[in-house]
């Protein structure tokens, strides 16, 4: 039986923690646009990046809440992603 790789599962490991914690974050965020379309009355449309109109309903503020907290995170994560993979692992021998 072979060992694993170590060092490749931390990079995946990592990274699937990561993925997974974004993912969950973007529910919570459909969900709170949920909650906020059941519990709170009287409320206009929701307008998702101050451009395009959403349904008063529960579907409209779930996607609001859901699309807003992805691009809020995606974005910045994507660019940490870009920067980290030009980044070499390897020790400084100085």
């Amino acid at each position: 039986m072979t060992e694993p790789d170590v060092g490749s599962m931390r990079r995946t490991g990592g990274r699937r923690l990561v993925l997974v914690l974004y993912a969950l974050l973007v529910f919570v965020g459909g969900a709170a646009g949920v909650l906020v379309s059941v519990f709170v009355e009287g409320l206009s449309a929701p307008r998702l990046f101050g451009l395009i109109a959403l349904p008063v309903s529960t579907v409209g503020f779930a996607a609001y809440g859901a699309v807003t907290v992805a691009v809020l995170l995606g974005v910045p994560l994507l660019l940490v992603a870009y920067v980290s993979a030009d980044i070499d692992d390897a020790p400084d021998d100085g």
